[in-house]
């Protein structure tokens, strides 16, 4: 059976229930053995019902779910409770599809659950999920490899100072969809954000703000070999707006799918080929595994590396239209890359009782 897990405590919830629900919906129709797992804010699991639509989850578990508890340890993985009386029912699992964003969805803890309980997943391991989510590692990652990015410096309430002038845009240091994102004019202005935005609790990470620069995407498959999508200039909704915001990317019926769009975008070859070029370089670095989502900033003298987004909106599947990619196909490679990843196996070798059994007192080792 193949799982789709989606949701989960997080401010992106809404849209990865979108994602998850085009991704279930496409195995559905195909005919295949699957369930859709939703993730709770409260972070519980319940299976969902067949056919099930987005405004259902508007106030929480849809009506016809089932509870679920993930256990570690004889039993691993998804357990469906029985009761008092009967017999728990473990899912057996061959991989589950994460259409998971942002927090614990795709900072490398629910992979890390995945790989304790040995279920296979589809998307980045804990290692490239975790740099994927942290804005500073990645920015470091960047400057490390000498590919092309804006300055990027970590600001608390404790800054005196910024080695750059403003404006600045401040985004939180965890997190994606553009959630959280401001743009403030000096740095007294930023050290009342930290306060007031709920999403800078974790950090806030501060770039120069060049409203000269406009956005271009592609997304990247690593399976069955590394191949590139389309080229993308995202819109935006209203021409007030400083940035590329929530609203432009996720208001619509499909979220990402029916966000405005130049699709192929209209750039001259050279461009095109140095994105191409760059976005097959940061695969390599960043270690990508499933479809992720490379963002750049650019005018027409200058090109930077943004952010890469390990498990994008919509899977990005409506970017692979040159040539055309069928969303079913993109999901089976998906899951065929995950069945061929070997379940994690984490090893005890060396653990054999020697050191505590000759090791003195434990209060001996405190005085």
């Amino acid at each position: 059976m193949i799982g789709v897990l989606f949701g989960g405590p997080t401010p992106e919830h809404d849209i990865s229930i979108l994602t998850g629900l085009l991704a279930l919906r496409e195995l559905e129709r195909a005919n295949r053995d699957v369930l859709g797992i939703y993730w709770t804010k409260a972070g519980t699991f319940a299976s969902v019902a067949r056919g099930v639509e987005a405004e259902a989850f508007a106030n929480g578990v849809p009506a016809g779910s089932d509870a679920l508890e993930f256990r570690l340890g004889e039993t691993r993985g998804f357990v469906q409770p029985s009761g008092r009386f009967g017999k728990d029912k473990t899912l057996n699992l061959d991989a589950v599809v994460l259409a998971t964003h942002g927090g614990p969805g795709e900072d490398g803890t629910i992979q890390g659950l995945l790989d304790l309980a040995g279920i296979a997943y589809t998307g980045p391991n804990v290692a490239s999920a975790a740099l994927g989510m942290d804005k500073l590692a990645f920015g470091s990652a960047l400057i490390a490899a000498g590919l092309p990015s804006l300055r990027r410096v970590l600001v608390s309430a404790s800054t005196e100072s910024i080695p750059f002038a403003g404006p600045y845009i401040c985004k939180p240091r965890f997190g994606g969809s553009s959630i959280g994102i401001d743009v403030v004019a000096d740095l007294a202005t930023l050290k009342a954000r930290l306060t007031s935005n709920v999403h800078f609790a974790r950090g806030c990470v501060v770039e120069p703000y060049r409203p000269d620069l406009y956005d271009l995407q592609i997304a990247v498959r690593s399976f069955p070999e590394v191949s590139l999508s389309a080229i993308e200039k995202p819109l935006r909704r209203s021409a007030d707006t400083e940035i590329l915001d929530y609203r432009d990317k996720y208001v619509g019926g499909e979220g990402m799918v029916s966000a405005p769009r130049e699709l192929p975008a209209n750039l001259p070859a050279e461009r095109a080929d140095q994105i191409r070029a760059l976005a097959h370089e940061i695969a390599v670095l960043a270690g990508v595994r499933g479809v992720v989502r490379i963002d750049f900033l650019a005018n027409d003298t200058e090109l930077y590396v943004n952010e890469i987004n390990t498990i994008p909106g919509s899977l990005s599947k409506h970017l692979f239209v040159e040539p055309v990619v069928p969303f079913l196909e993109q999901l089976d490679s998906l899951l065929a890359e995950a069945r061929q990843c070997p379940a994690y196996s984490y090893s005890t070798a060396g653990s054999d009782g020697l050191v505590l059994r000759s090791a003195t007192s434990i209060a001996s080792k405190l005085a």
